[in-house]
C-alpha cells in the first residue's frame, strides 16, 4: 500500500510537471508570435523610415531653434510638417506598398494620410506646447518624448486608415 501511494504521487508530480512544460511551451509559443508580429518586414521598415522621419523632425527643430533662432512653438509646427512630407512618400512606397490605382484612389489614400497626420500633428503641438512650457525638462527631450508618441500613432492610422493595401498582405 505504502508502495502504491508513492507511485501515485509520482504520477502526480510527472503530470504537474507536465502541466508545467505545457504552460511554458504556450508561452514560448506566445512569445514567439508576438515576436513574429513585432519584427515583420513591415514594421521593421516602419521603423526604420519612422526613425528617418524623427531625424528630419527632430533635426529641422534643432536648427531652426539653435541656429535660425525661431520660437520653439514656430519651429516644431514647421519640423512636423517637413516630416510628414517626408513620411508620406516613405510610408506609401516604401513600408505599406500602396496599391491605390489611379487619381482618385490616390487623391483619397493621400487626405486620409493627411487627416490622420493632422490629428496627430495637432496632438504633437499641443503636447509639445504644453510640454515646453510645464514640464521642467530640456525642449529637446519634451520634443522627443512627444515624437515617440506620435509614431506609435502614425503606425496605426497609416495600416489601417490611409493606405490601401493588398489583402494577401495581412
Amino acid at each position: 500500500m505504502k508502495e502504491l501511494k508513492e507511485e501515485n504521487i509520482d504520477i502526480s508530480n510527472i503530470n504537474e510537471e507536465s502541466d508545467k512544460k505545457n504552460k511554458l511551451i504556450k508561452r514560448k509559443n506566445k512569445i514567439h508570435d508576438l515576436m513574429k508580429k513585432l519584427f515583420s518586414k513591415e514594421v521593421i521598415l516602419y521603423v526604420v523610415f519612422g526613425v528617418l522621419t524623427t531625424l528630419v523632425n527632430i533635426g529641422s527643430f534643432a536648427i531652426m531653434t539653435s541656429f535660425l533662432h525661431f520660437d520653439s512653438t514656430n519651429a516644431n509646427n514647421i519640423a512636423i510638417v517637413l516630416a510628414v512630407i517626408f513620411a508620406y512618400f516613405t510610408n506609401k512606397d516604401l513600408v505599406f506598398h500602396s496599391q491605390a490605382k489611379g487619381f482618385g484612389e490616390r487623391f483619397i489614400e493621400f487626405s486620409k494620410f493627411i487627416l490622420g497626420r493632422l490629428l496627430t500633428m495637432f496632438i504633437e503641438s499641443i503636447g509639445g506646447s504644453l510640454m515646453f512650457r510645464y514640464v521642467p525638462i530640456p525642449e529637446l527631450v519634451s520634443k522627443c518624448l512627444i515624437t515617440v508618441i506620435v509614431i506609435i500613432l502614425n503606425f496605426f492610422i497609416s495600416k489601417f486608415f490611409a493606405f490601401k493595401s493588398n489583402k494577401n498582405d495581412e
